[in-house]
């Protein structure tokens, strides 16, 4: 992974554009079907998907001879169908020029030489051989009915924390003890920084780029986390002795999320529960993190 702080974010054509409909035809063992009608809509642009708001939005910081970011196409879509992803991106006015189909192929790869510091894609498997790898990556959850972000050229970003922001180290605790035992644990330990989790460099991008020149104003981010007093002084401080910064802490103690980032209105908000982000995806974009203990396989016991 990549240390640099300019954002370069891999996204499959699936989470920039709605391909829902053609997905319903595809077949892994024969996936013809699918490349023929995408084919015969090579004409036809694909309409923005889950993750263009994001795109776009990030695409916007570069201006003049700055270059604070990058967006590549990283797709197993085939190269003819790569066409119409290419002619839809140039539709919409996005300015990406670099992109990798892969036919078939796991794309996590190509990550690396992409210097990715974030993939989003609406493949499962394909996110997980990213984090596998070490790569920090999201699926994100196609919702066609969710309200679109409004296009104020303010970038906002919501995270929850442990397991995305932070490690898991915290989370393990909470699974293993009651509440109260972990609250106890998190207060002893306030002064004692949490480990990165797969998305802290993310954020650390997205403060260096609201730092720079003309982005004042324009990034707006939040940690949205079930923790509570007293346990998010060690939260706090954690951001703290990393040197970054978060707009807005929400601290709900459990409640369901979906409601505050509805009035948040995030171009994307980022969570490993998968029944958070089942919730929070039927109104806000957003992208499963899979990693830490709540992603963990465990066998089914008879």
């Amino acid at each position: 992974m990549t240390s640099s702080t300019k954002i370069t974010i891999a996204v499959s054509a699936r989470a920039l554009f709605d391909f829902e409909a053609e997905n319903q035809v595809f077949r892994e063992d024969d996936p013809s079907t699918y490349c023929a009608l995408q084919a015969a809509r090579l004409d036809i642009p694909a309409s923005p998907g889950v993750a263009f708001p994001l795109v776009r939005k990030l695409l916007d910081f570069n201006s003049g001879d700055s270059n604070d970011v990058e967006v590549a196409i990283l797709s197993r879509n085939d190269p003819v169908t790569g066409l119409r992803v290419f002619s839809s991106a140039r539709h919409h006015g996005l300015a990406i020029c670099r992109a990798i189909f892969t036919g078939g192929a796991k794309p996590h790869g190509y990550l690396a030489p992409l210097e990715a510091n974030l993939f989003l894609s609406a493949h499962a498997l394909d996110v997980k051989d990213a984090m596998a790898a070490g790569f920090p990556a999201a699926r994100v959850y196609p919702a066609p009915g969710i309200p679109s972000t409004q296009d104020d050229g303010e970038l906002r970003i919501a995270f929850d924390g442990d397991s995305v922001l932070f490690s898991d180290e915290a989370e393990r605790v909470f699974r293993q003890r009651q509440l109260q035992e972990f609250n106890d644990h998190e207060a002893r330990h306030a002064h004692s920084p949490l480990s990165p989790g797969p998305l802290k460099a993310f954020l650390a991008a997205l403060c260096a780029l609201r730092g720079r020149r003309g982005s004042q104003g324009r990034v707006r981010t939040a940690l949205v986390t079930a923790r509570s007093s007293p346990a998010h002084e060690r939260a706090i401080r954690t951001l703290m002795a990393w040197g970054v910064t978060v707009d807005e802490a929400m601290f709900l103690g459990g409640k369901d999320k979906a409601r505050f980032l509805a009035e948040f209105r995030p171009d994307i908000f980022f969570d490993d529960h998968v029944r958070n982000c089942e919730s929070a995806s039927q109104v806000v974009a957003t992208g499963h993190v899979p990693y830490g203990i709540n992603n963990e396989f465990r066998p089914v016991l008879h």
